[in-house]
């Protein structure tokens, strides 16, 4: 039996927690979305041949350009100075002072890779072949010829080149015409990785041995999952990821020679890739540990794991041995700020910092931290989510909220820094980042939940996901909006016609309107995916699209009444102006505020900080005007 004193002390930890909990409320530093998006966002691509440099990206011009970044002195030295479109670096030429770097046309994702010299102001199109989208799939052992994927023959289906870094003449390294994707190489160029789409929930594994003109079929008959990953150099094992027979996906060596199946590495959440370092001492495992990047580092030969540094406040997103393994690239972010590059010398064991990507005008302590938090939904199934909650917020300072609504099917949010996100939360707006069912990251179950669902129990997650909000004691719950791309733009407008009294306003970023048209009219290189899509989503051609009329927003705006704005890229060809054109015009007919905001030269998701700028501006003011209350005003 507890004693009087023992309740006086009890009672004095719950008034010390409470004040504790009072004393973390604070109004924040306020930045305007400029001082944002000073941030800059910079990834690396390799180190060159003397590891003294790393080629990155980044973004401190308003749009990508390719760098150049010293590590002695981390200063960065810009390779490109394109105005107009983004260039992503891929890598240095092996022993010359010129490097490769990616660039479409104003979002049109046909992408061509270009050849540049250091120093020069020329370029080179390597992949000069009209109307193809083409992507580097890395060097040939002896570093003298790269791969392309390329769907320059047939635009449904991507080939595999090979390119000489001489004359740079194509050679056609595997002619796929049987709806495959092509998924690895062998260093010895014996074999090469193969999958084919069933569902999204089951694809099939095939290792074809160039030799005997054989395909081995690894994967099984059953619903699962296969992903290459990498040949060993001699051609003995390979490996790959698969949930076969389990909610999670685990790692797989196969021993090429006699078809044995050994179970390498499995956590209790996905393994989501590996990779071996040059001369295979190492290799890299990168989980996705609710929400979150996990990278574990082993000793390829034991299995051990390999140690290095903890870096405080920081997540390691990104790892990548230099050719002597001496050197690792790290990429490192937080939900505080945007993401930095680290060197780490495996010998020495120093750890080298080489870039500030949080704009020195910002305060990271004024920046919400993203928590995961869990809630029930309609069914009482537990819906993961990734929260922000604006410092401001407490019980005498209530706040608005949005329910952020991620892009797929099949998506995930995760913690991870988003300057638009830290906008509306510094602003006074909570974010929370549903995780509905049919994400990615929680299992095979929870995956397929949404399967020809889609505008039904998912919806209700976001809905179920609101009550959540109005429940905080710090939220107004008569202010609460929903935002969402892609997909999740979709879900936006399906939730203001299909729960016309739970939001109070909706944010749609390039939101699929009409399934009917968007499923009719994707890009001709998804055809090894199409069949996969069809069936998770429907098929337009057949009785499905009775299921995607019902679920479309366009044949159902007639019930929308809260105000909206509808952001959409002109060169979008996933999902076509003329869906948010045609929805915009018929909400219009409501009534109903709507604002529409088309940038000419973006695509599916906007790359440019000009727009993004933009975009975040007109979601605050947009929310300011339509979604805050008198009070808060």
């Amino acid at each position: 039996m507890k004693t009087p004193t023992c309740f006086a002390l009890m009672g004095l930890l719950i008034l010390f927690s409470c004040k504790s909990k009072e004393e973390k409320t604070r109004m924040p530093k306020q930045y305007t979305i400029e001082q944002l998006y000073k941030n800059l966002s910079i990834w690396g691509s390799n180190f060159n041949r003397d590891e003294t440099r790393v080629l990155v990206n980044s973004n401190q011009t308003g749009i990508f350009n390719v760098y150049e970044l010293n590590i002695a002195d981390t200063t960065l030295a810009p390779l490109t100075k394109s105005t107009k479109e983004s260039f992503y670096a891929i890598d240095y030429l092996y022993g010359s002072n010129k490097f490769l770097y990616s660039s479409d046309q104003g979002g049109n994702e046909n992408s061509h890779i270009y050849l540049m010299k250091k120093g020069d102001t020329l370029t080179r199109d390597l992949t000069p072949w009209p109307n193809s989208n083409n992507s580097f799939y890395g060097w040939s052992d002896d570093k003298k010829s790269m791969y392309v994927l390329s769907n320059k023959r047939d635009a449904k289906f991507f080939d595999l080149w090979k390119l000489d870094t001489t004359k740079w003449v194509p050679v056609l390294f595997y002619r796929n015409d049987s709806n495959l994707n092509i998924s690895g190489v062998s260093r010895s160029e014996k074999f090469i990785a193969l999958t084919r789409s069933i569902t999204t929930d089951k694809n099939e594994m095939y290792v074809f041995n160039r030799a005997t003109k054989k395909m081995i079929r690894i994967s099984n008959d059953n619903e699962a999952q296969w992903g290459p990953q990498a040949f060993e150099k001699n051609d003995k094992y390979f490996y790959y990821t698969t949930n076969d027979s389990s909610e999670f996906s685990y790692l797989v060596k196969y021993d090429l020679e006699i078809g044995q199946k050994t179970k390498v590495y499995e956590d209790k959440w996905d393994v989501g890739g590996m990779g071996l370092s040059e001369n295979e001492k190492y290799r890299l495992i990168f989980v996705n540990e609710d929400g979150k990047n996990k990278i574990v580092i082993q000793d390829h030969q034991t299995g051990q794991p390999v140690s290095i540094p903890t870096i405080k406040d920081g997540d390691i997103l990104g790892a990548q041995f230099s050719l002597s393994e001496k050197n690792l690239l790290l990429t490192v972010g937080s939900s505080t700020s945007p993401q930095n590059l680290y060197a780490y010398n495996m010998e020495n064991k120093t750890l080298k910092r080489l870039t500030s990507s949080l704009n020195s005008e910002i305060d990271e302590n004024d920046l919400a931290k993203a928590e995961v938090v869990r809630f029930k939904s309609f069914d009482g199934k537990e819906i993961p989510a990734i929260y922000y909650k604006p410092l401001q917020a407490g019980k005498d300072n209530k706040v608005g909220a949005l329910v952020w609504v991620h892009g797929g099917p099949g998506g995930q949010s995760r913690i991870g820094f988003s300057n638009g996100i830290q906008y509306l939360v510094n602003h006074g707006y909570a974010v929370l980042a549903v995780n509905n069912r049919g994400s990615s990251g929680y299992g095979r179950t929870f995956y397929k939940m949404d399967n020809k669902d889609h505008g039904y129990g998912d919806l209700k997650d976001c809905v179920w996901a609101k009550k959540w909000l109005a429940q905080q004691d710090y939220i107004d719950s008569s202010a609460i909006g929903i935002y969402g791309g892609s997909y999740g733009g979709c879900m936006v407008l399906n939730a203001l016609c299909s729960y016309p009294d739970e939001f109070k306003a909706g944010v749609d970023l390039f939101g699929v309107a009409n399934w009917m048209r968007t499923l009719k009219s994707i890009p001709p290189y998804w055809e090894s995916f199409k069949k996969a899509l069809y069936e998770e989503m429907g098929d337009p051609y057949s009785a499905d699209s009775v299921l995607l009329k019902a679920t479309s927003p366009l044949y159902n705006y007639q019930k929308i009444n809260k105000p909206l704005i509808v952001f959409q890229g002109a060169n979008d060809v996933r999902v076509l102006k003329v869906e948010s054109d045609e929805i915009v015009e018929g909400v219009k007919k409501n009534g109903v505020p709507v604002e529409y905001v088309v940038f000419a030269d973006e695509g599916h998701g906007f790359q440019k900080k000009e727009n993004q700028i933009t975009t975040s501006k007109r979601t605050l003011e947009f929310l300011d005007k339509y979604l805050k209350t008198k009070e808060q005003k």
